[in-house]
């Protein structure tokens, strides 16, 4: 049986975070992304989600105490052949098989060195159009 340990994720500088709400309860059964506990620093209210679906074991917290990056948050047990989220997989936790990495980003196209755009909004841009210049024989001659 593999466990993952589940640990508090990069929360930036912040230390001593209070835990103000754990959203899942032993034996409960979870998707990879679900909320699992609530932090709340003075800037901002922040879910620790699941790094993989799989039923939660044990729950390391309770709510009023204080963690910072790297603190243990319950032990899950993968479903089987459910990859980590690789966001969420932390060094030295027993976990399922790692996820592939993303896909490298494809190179600019010519024309200008811009990336494509990356929303749904299509742009084209097209050149202005040529100037008609008189041919020579009917331009003015200056005196």
């Amino acid at each position: 049986m593999t466990i993952l340990e589940v640990k508090v994720p990069d929360i930036g500088d912040f230390k001593d975070v209070p835990v103000i709400g754990i959203e899942v309860s032993p034996g409960d059964t979870v998707k990879a992304e679900d909320p699992l506990v609530t932090l709340e620093s003075d800037k901002a209210t922040m879910e620790v989600p699941s790094p993989a679906a799989g039923v939660v074991k044990e729950i390391k917290l309770k709510i009023g105490d204080k963690v910072a990056e790297g603190t243990l948050v319950l032990l899950l047990e993968p479903s089987r052949g459910m990859a980590v989220s690789p966001r969420q997989a932390q060094p030295g936790a027993t976990a399922a098989a790692p996820a592939a990495p993303p896909p490298a980003p494809s190179p600019p196209k010519a024309g200008g060195g811009r990336p494509a755009p990356t929303s749904n909004l299509k742009c084209s841009f097209s050149a202005p159009a040529p100037v008609a210049t008189p041919p020579p024989s009917a331009r003015p001659t200056s005196a």
